[in-house]
């Protein structure tokens, strides 16, 4: 077991990273993550470049808006219920909007700030720059290209592994 003060970012990382493109509908997107069991997902344009984050949360908050909201009282697809787990309270459900298709894409309500650091960065600095940015999720980058991925489960694993 190697000792987490000598771990990198390459020892913690996920290297086959799950990605959705900027040009996805919503829904397509809601069903991606959903299906993935994922609540969140890097951004990329026609070439594989990283432009932004998106998650389950950036869906609720778009149909949140009141110019978003369904009229209609309609009731959620069961994959949504079923993953209530993910961060979702009745609330937040109820926010969604159902039986229509969205002609909103994931570049109109992805965050574009990218939070990342280098391969050989140190646990604590990965574990710095999800507490500074707030987030649950750092991308892992060599040259500005994505090399995998670190979640906040992933940390917690390392801290538990560690004992």
């Amino acid at each position: 077991m190697q000792v987490v003060a000598q771990m990198t970012a390459r020892d913690v990382m996920t290297r086959d990273v799950l990605t959705v493109r900027s040009d996805w509908s919503i829904d397509r997107l809601a069903e991606f993550l959903i299906q993935n069991d994922i609540s969140g997902a890097p951004v990329v344009v026609d070439g594989g470049m990283l432009v932004g984050v998106v998650s389950l949360k950036d869906i609720v908050r778009h149909n949140s808006l009141p110019e978003t909201r369904s009229t209609e009282n309609q009731r959620p697809p069961a994959y949504y219920i079923d993953h209530a787990e993910l961060g979702l309270d009745e609330e937040d459900m109820a926010s969604l909007r159902w039986g229509e298709v969205s002609s909103v894409q994931v570049r109109d309500i992805m965050t574009p700030a990218v939070f990342s650091v280098a391969e050989d960065a140190s646990m604590a600095d990965v574990a710095d720059t999800m507490v500074r940015g707030r987030i649950h999720r750092v991308f892992v980058t060599r040259d500005g290209s994505l090399q995998g991925i670190i979640t906040a489960l992933d940390m917690l694993n390392v801290i538990r592994d560690d004992r």
